[in-house]
């Protein structure tokens, strides 16, 4: 057994549906595979179908049922498709956890605005649509919906303006959003990960900006994928009754 299903049990999310975006590498691939040692049916949603492919395979060879979505959060009939190929196929939908996203660094002055655009549409409105597509589902079975945002969704720095902006509106929208549905039993959870060992700064446009935040995760022991895939296992595994709707992980040597 993996630490991260070492703490909530083999078994506890039997018969419990999962889908996960942004699921062909990093936090989303580890999330998947945390959820299915957990007991979880995962639906998994990428762009990229080769990592999809291996990461099935590896599902069910550990005995998980498993869905691969070509999804693209960007699109929203993508999302509605998604969310009912889940539901159909796997039979029913009981976690939705949005973890796609893109960190595309620079500073607002020399933008490229193309980079806004590609944060915004999938930070923010992709979470969005698939939230928007899932809820009937989660509440006709007081599900849960994780948002991945980051602590850039509660400090702002020089150089991360925009990627900030669109992390704060999915704090945002979380808290509004769990105002209107926790009454009816769903839960809703914002993971907030500092720095994670991921490919995420690879795809940054801005030289200086990739740079300077390669060398900041290099200077410490940053988390691995597997960290923040065990606190999302320990927020969808809680008692019914218990609701934890902010989980901030940061490396211990992280100072902000």
């Amino acid at each position: 057994m993996t630490s991260s299903s070492a703490g909530a049990g083999a078994g506890a999310l039997q018969d419990k549906v999962a889908l996960v975006t942004g699921a062909s590498s990093g936090i989303g691939e580890a999330t998947a595979v945390a959820l299915a040692e957990a007991g979880a049916a995962v639906a998994v949603g990428a762009r990229r179908k080769d990592r999809l492919d291996t990461l099935a395979a590896r599902l069910r060879d550990g005995g998980a049922s498993v869905l691969q979505l070509d999804l693209d959060v960007t699109d929203e009939a993508q999302c509605r498709a998604a969310v009912e190929r889940t539901a159909t196929e796997l039979g029913g939908l009981d976690v939705l956890v949005n973890n796609a996203g893109v960190m595309l660094l620079g500073p607002i002055e020399d933008a490229d605005t193309e980079d806004w655009r590609r944060m915004i549409g999938t930070n923010v409105l992709g979470l969005m649509y698939m939230t928007h597509a899932a809820l009937p589902h989660l509440l006709a079975r007081k599900g849960d919906v994780v948002n991945v945002s980051s602590v850039a969704g509660r400090t702002a720095r020089s150089g991360a303006g925009v990627y900030n902006a669109s992390k704060w509106g999915v704090g945002a929208f979380s808290e509004s959003l769990r105002q209107e549905v926790t009454g009816r039993g769903v839960r809703v959870v914002v993971v907030e990960p500092g720095a994670v060992a991921t490919e995420l700064t690879d795809h940054i446009t801005h030289p200086g900006a990739k740079e300077q935040i390669q060398g900041f995760v290099q200077q410490m022991r940053p988390l691995q994928s597997e960290d923040i895939a065990a606190a999302v296992l320990y927020a969808v595994t809680q008692p019914p009754h218990v609701s934890v709707n902010e989980v901030l992980v940061r490396p211990t040597d992280q100072e902000r």
